[in-house]
This record gives C-alpha cells, sequence and structure tokens, in this order.
C-alpha cells in the first residue's frame, strides 16, 4: 500500500495552516512557495478539504485559506479520508458485500484488524502535534 501524492500534499497543505494558524488566511501561492508544491495541484487539493469542513477561504484583500478549526482538533486520519476516500486495506473490509467470500474468507478479518489499527494510529495524530516543534510562520 502506497500513500498517494494526494494525501501526502494535502498533509503538508495542511501542515502549513496549522503552522501559520494565528496569522490569519494565507493565500495559496505562499503555501506553494513554502510547500514547493505547484499552484495548480494546491487548487485541485483544496476542493475536498473544503467540502470535508477542515478548511475555509476568506476572499478579498486579506483573504486566503486558513484552517476551520484548531489544529488540535483536526487529525491525520480526517485529512487523508477527504482526500484519499477509505483508507481501508481491501473494499471488502467496508463493503462485505462486494465479496461472495466474504462471510468465511479466511483472511478478512487479519485486513478488517489491520485497516482499524492504522485507522486508529491516524486518528491518534492532530495535526497540532504535527505542527509542534516546526517554526512558526506569519502570514
Amino acid at each position: 500500500m502506497k500513500l498517494s501524492t494526494r494525501g501526502r500534499y494535502s498533509t503538508r497543505l495542511m501542515l502549513e495552516l496549522a503552522i501559520r494558524y494565528d496569522g490569519g488566511p494565507v493565500l495559496l501561492k505562499e503555501i506553494s512557495k513554502a510547500q514547493e508544491i505547484s499552484l495548480k495541484y494546491l487548487g485541485q487539493l483544496i476542493i475536498p478539504l473544503k467540502i470535508a469542513g477542515l478548511i475555509k477561504s476568506t476572499r478579498g484583500y486579506h483573504g486566503g485559506y486558513c484552517l476551520s478549526k484548531p489544529p488540535e482538533n483536526i487529525k491525520l486520519l480526517d485529512i487523508l479520508e477527504a482526500v484519499e476516500g477509505s483508507l481501508a486495506f481491501t473494499e471488502c473490509v467496508e463493503s462485505p458485500q462486494t465479496c461472495y467470500r466474504s462471510n468465511n474468507c479466511p483472511v478478512r478479518n487479519i485486513w478488517k484488524k489491520s485497516s482499524e489499527q492504522f485507522k486508529n494510529m491516524l486518528n491518534s495524530i492532530t495535526l497540532a502535534a504535527m505542527a509542534d516543534g516546526q517554526p512558526k510562520k506569519s502570514s
């Protein structure tokens, strides 16, 4: 299993907003420069993060993007599920009806337990914890 570029870059975008949390809205071009992610790609990542309610935008002269809630209330799991969708290791973990063997499969419980442990670990990591120790930046 590999985390996609969407997941990795969205995490970096959110981390940048957490580092700048008390400084007001941040322009995408500032995030792009700081995280070395193309402006066009960031524009694509913003959409699912807004839909998930993790970030908000402000228009106007002092506009930009900011976290919709404090970084200690945003989990790494929230970010990854917003851009990646399900993080279950196999489709049958969350949708048993997709496989006719789900009820009698000898390995489905292994995938289910592994998926749960992975998600629990990601849910234990807050954006604030990730930002802790990073130099603060102002907008």
